[in-house]
């Protein structure tokens, strides 16, 4: 494949694009209850408008365009009123959690480094309930992660197991607000009270609770304190691209001040080009995120969020006693806001998962990990909530059909294979590639049904599950070097 001899009229192009959405999730009507944070058609509109005004405007030097950073700071401004900073709050504007969280290590690594040169190997403490982004963030970073128990029946971390891991080499102590996989909020107030008592810096992960929970706390919601206003809490991430619904990417880490933030910050004038300056880990970048950001903040207000956190406060309530009302189901934990978990006994929860994709809806499997059991993950969303009854009837037919499924028989198969293997080595690429294949899997085309690789990846260690995605995901992106072309172009598969 190549770029085309000639360009292609309006027409042709769009169409084309369009065409390679034939089997995308359609994620407009509602049925989707995952990784799409709909915020209506009028507020998408207001939004994209923003975004285009500032898609060509770069980012990386805010003294060249201070509109750019006249509005990241009045995010920033409007994120620590959130969030219960002060006047001496900072912060910067981000591409999502991840880079949030990225940003929230390196600071507690050079703070070490700063204040701590004695540590070689720095330690973070995770519940292991905590966004796999601070795995991600140490690993990029060389940082050491101590991942402790959470307590089993409320999905919280266990502050005394998080005492229990403190070393001379912790540098950082994380919790929650809410847990992604339960919707729990962790004990906010205790970790960060232990990570003052012991000198080391707290983060709270709100990136995706953080906007919404003031709202619950208006409406007399028993929302714990969890903020920059609870003491010993130096840092916290919070995503505008969930339910303050601005376009990806938009996310904001604040500090308590800037000389922690400092640390967050990349310099380099060790070359023959221009000085570099990040406040956070990308360069160039389109400002287009961050109008859009401020465009939906001063669309909805604050009357407009707030109702649309009473509506989906009220709906998610309604979906999880309908849910506990079906006896082979179970909401796990107590969710705080409008996410949750169920798990179920006596019937296979991936094929579950995959009835409710036969019926119309998409939801997210969840496989096993600690003291938490295979389930799956239901994100509510306004555009969701007329759908409430239906998705109700729809996932006990569900249930229903799926109890006359079998596990799969691969299940057994791999357990013996990886019983007793060391995989501190790494998996052999062709014994990879095989039990992919077994699976159903090949050249990174997955089969209708989902049920067997989720139940064979939920059977792996966690080890073999990380190389055999990893393994799936190295096929998948593969360049189209031989797609036939119609008129220079890839015809949409």
């Amino acid at each position: 494949m190549q770029i085309p001899a000639t360009g292609l009229d309006n027409d042709t192009l769009f169409n084309t694009l369009e065409g390679f959405r034939a089997r995308d999730l359609t994620w407009r009507d509602g049925r989707t209850w995952a990784y799409v944070y709909d915020p209506g058609a009028d507020a998408e509109a207001v939004i994209k408008k923003a975004f285009t005004m500032y898609l060509s405007e770069n980012g990386l030097d805010p003294t060249s365009f201070p509109s750019i950073l006249k509005l990241e700071n009045e995010l920033i401004a409007m994120a620590s009123t959130h969030l219960g900073g002060d006047a001496k709050t900072v912060g910067n504007f981000t591409s999502g959690g991840t880079e949030s969280i990225i940003c929230a290590v390196k600071a507690a690594r050079d703070h070490a480094r700063a204040t701590r040169p004695e540590i070689t190997r720095p330690e973070i403490i995770l519940p292991e309930t905590a966004h796999a982004a601070f795995q991600k963030a140490a690993h990029y970073l060389g940082v050491e992660v101590v991942v402790t128990a959470i307590d089993p029946k409320s999905y919280k971390a266990d502050v005394e197991a998080m005492r229990a891991a403190i070393t001379e080499n912790t540098i950082l102590l994380v919790g929650s607000a809410v847990s992604f996989a339960h919707c729990v909020i962790d004990p906010i107030t205790e970790i960060a009270a232990l990570a003052a008592e012991k000198g080391l810096l707290c983060h709270v992960d709100a990136c995706m609770g953080g906007f919404l929970l003031p709202y619950y706390k208006r409406l007399g919601e028993p929302v714990p304190d969890f903020d920059l206003s609870v003491p010993g809490v130096t840092s916290i991430s919070m995503d505008f691209h969930k339910y303050a619904f601005a376009a990806k990417g938009a996310s904001v880490i604040l500090y308590k001040d800037k000389e922690l933030r400092r640390f967050q910050m990349y310099a380099c004038s060790n070359w023959s080009g221009y000085t570099i300056i990040n406040s956070a880990v990308q360069s160039s970048k389109s400002a287009g995120p961050l109008a859009g950001a401020w465009a939906v903040l001063h669309h909805f207000g604050e009357d407009g969020y707030l109702d649309i956190a009473r509506r989906v406060c009220e709906g998610t309530k309604r979906l999880c006693d309908g849910i506990n009302a079906i006896p082979e189901l179970e909401i796990m934990g107590v969710p705080e806001m409008n996410l949750f978990a169920f798990t179920a006994e006596g019937v296979d929860i991936f094929h579950v998962s995959d009835e409710m994709k036969a019926r119309g809806w998409f939801i997210q499997p969840q496989l096993c990990y600690g003291a938490s059991k295979e389930n799956v993950h239901v994100s509510v969303n306004p555009a969701c909530l007329q759908w409430v009854d239906d998705f109700l009837r729809d996932l006990a037919l569900s249930v229903e059909a799926a109890k006359g499924l079998p596990t799969s028989p691969l299940v057994a198969i791999v357990q013996g294979m990886f019983g007793s293997m060391d995989l501190s080595q790494g998996i052999d690429p062709g014994a990879v590639k095989q039990m992919l294949e077994l699976g159903g899997i090949k050249d990174g085309a997955l089969p209708e049904r989902l049920a067997e690789v989720n139940q064979v990846l939920n059977a792996l260690p966690v080890p073999a599950r990380e190389q055999l995605l990893v393994t799936f995901f190295n096929d998948l992106y593969t360049p189209a070097h031989d797609q036939p072309t119609r008129n220079g172009v890839v015809a949409a598969s």
